[in-house]
């Protein structure tokens, strides 16, 4: 079956980032991120608000040595991750693939969490087309678009394999959760939350068991 990794998989995401049993790697070095302003396209997929990169380069990530560029960000309310089993307000998911058709591993995700506070100011640029695209799968360009605005810290990160958290739940997906919280809008949040429109309350995956998984916190320390 196409989407049988969504119930049969072992490696599944999102997961609890628990405090017991991480692997604290020190000196691992901040996250190697080199993005650049690009043309975007904001897209209302019925599920969730997405931004995609298109016709031009917005940069890339390494991972031990293997490059992975930029393909697009969607957002999940609430969180899919949680820490110590708390779940925050939103979830940013930025999503890479590799460079290498070859590579096993051939998407990496950086993930942000945001907890209720000041509004985020990427989302800002982008709220008001979210809005008026409420209720209806479309896409619009929204000109240049700089990932950067984004505010990933990098310092201090999460890293598990683990899977897509949509269908068909992909494994083999190398993850790198942000450790800094950041704040958003309780606006923003209903934002995105209302323009998509496939009727659910939430568009977060549960918390998937860890089977075992090692999950590292990298520390540049």
């Amino acid at each position: 079956m196409e989407w049988s990794a969504c119930k049969n998989g072992v490696l599944q995401s999102p997961i609890d980032l628990s405090s017991q049993g991480v692997k604290i790697v020190n000196k691992a070095g901040e996250l190697k991120k080199t993005y650049k302003p690009c043309d975007a396209i904001l897209r209302n997929r019925g599920h969730d608000i997405s931004l995609k990169w298109h016709n031009c380069f917005a940069g890339l990530i390494n991972i031990n040595g293997s490059e992975y560029s930029l393909q697009q960000v969607h957002w999940h309310s609430p969180s899919e991750h949680t820490i110590n089993g708390a779940r925050y307000a939103l979830e940013l998911h930025m999503v890479h693939h590799s460079t290498d058709p070859n590579f096993n591993h051939s998407v990496a995700v950086i993930g942000l969490l945001y907890k209720l506070g000041a509004p985020d100011a990427f989302l800002s640029k982008l709220i008001t087309n979210v809005t008026s695209m409420a209720d209806e799968m479309q896409e619009r360009e929204v000109g240049v678009i700089d990932p950067n605005m984004i505010g990933i810290d990098g310092k201090q990160y999460y890293r598990y394999i683990g899977s897509l958290t949509v269908p068909p739940c992909t494994e083999g997906v190398i993850w790198t959760m942000n450790k800094m919280i950041r704040t958003v809008s309780i606006d923003q949040v209903l934002a995105l939350r209302l323009a998509v429109h496939d009727y659910a309350e939430s568009n977060a995956r549960p918390v998937q068991p860890l089977n075992h998984r090692q999950i590292e916190l990298h520390n540049p320390n």
